[in-house]
């Protein structure tokens, strides 16, 4: 046991010690907005990740700022991909933790912006002669803002969509709707159809509107124009799909859309992980709240071990 137990420290202080973590930054034209690049030590050019996070106020490691959603996700698989060689570089969206000076205001935010952000982030580490190409790898909402992205920048020769979801964001609320009484659910799709032609409502019931207020409205337009089922069919890059069967937030069947879209894509279903990439044996909320809050849970090994055999191929 204690010849084991030396083994395993000694494999964890050679992987921590063969990377480096250091301050990145991109410049825009409303601020710079902050990411942490890990890199592998090596003497030749390595692959790199850009790992983009999900929605609302997520952080580059995963974590929902201003709760106890800390989990460190998204900074485990960094540091798992660094074990393996690849280098990798998360970020606090626009607005969000670190980069909150590059944000809007609420009603001049729109989803291209998170578009073209990762877009530059791409460009930017396509010129960086450390690394030998860029893989994009976007988790939950981030697959769709990386699938996009990844046709804007030319840098970008592979993608990675981690619990993406298949349907458009407006259908994916009015399913979540469906818990509501029917008025609200009624309300929610004709708000919905106004929203998609591209107009904006003046009168939102008040319990609607954390949802639909006025200055949120041009960010939902924007959002529901893009499909992706739709967006990750134009890809002509190699693509990888990866979900987690025991996620709560987005459901193998999610992952099943858009492999019907992309049949010529890599497919992966992990069993025992959910949506924070931590295994979980239950779809129960309290049980899985409890892997959404604990940053010293490890994510699942093989989430990185998948997505190494994707990006070194």
């Amino acid at each position: 046991m204690k010849r084991t137990l030396l083994a395993l420290l000694t494999i964890l202080f050679v992987s921590v010690a063969s990377a480096t973590e250091e301050p990145m930054t991109l410049t825009t034209p409303t601020g710079e907005i902050h990411g942490m690049l890990m890199l592998p030590n090596s003497s030749t050019p390595c692959p790199i990740v850009l790992i983009i996070a999900g929605s609302g106020p997520t952080d580059m490691n995963g974590n929902t700022i201003g709760s106890n959603y800390k989990n460190n996700s998204l900074k485990q698989l960094a540091e798992g991909l660094a074990a393996n060689g690849i280098a990798s570089v998360r970020y606090d969206k626009r607005g969000i933790g670190k980069s909150i000076e590059a944000g809007t205001k609420e009603e001049d935010l729109r989803f291209e912006h998170y578009i073209d952000d990762a877009a530059a982030w791409a460009d930017k580490l396509g010129n960086d002669s450390r690394f030998s190409k860029v893989i994009i790898a976007g988790h939950s909402e981030g697959s769709l803002i990386g699938m996009v992205a990844s046709r804007k920048s030319s840098a970008v020769k592979a993608y990675i969509s981690i619990a993406g979801c298949g349907r458009p964001a407006y259908e994916v609320i009015e399913e979540q709707l469906k818990r509501q009484p029917e008025q609200v659910q009624r309300e929610a799709v004709a708000i919905h159809k106004e929203l998609r032609e591209g107009r904006t409502i003046d009168d939102i019931p008040h319990y609607l509107a954390p949802l639909y207020r006025k200055s949120v409205q041009p960010y939902l337009i924007s959002w529901f124009r893009y499909n992706p089922s739709e967006e990750i069919a134009k890809l002509t890059i190699p693509v990888l799909i990866v979900q987690g069967d025991m996620d709560i937030q987005v459901t193998v069947a999610e992952a099943e859309k858009l492999r019907m879209a992309r049949i010529f894509s890599s497919y992966h279903i992990i069993p025992g992980m959910n949506h924070v990439l931590k295994h979980c044996e239950s779809t129960d909320q309290l049980v899985q709240l409890q892997s959404y809050q604990d940053p010293a849970l490890p994510i699942v090994e093989e989430v990185i071990k998948v997505i190494s055999r994707f990006v070194l191929q």
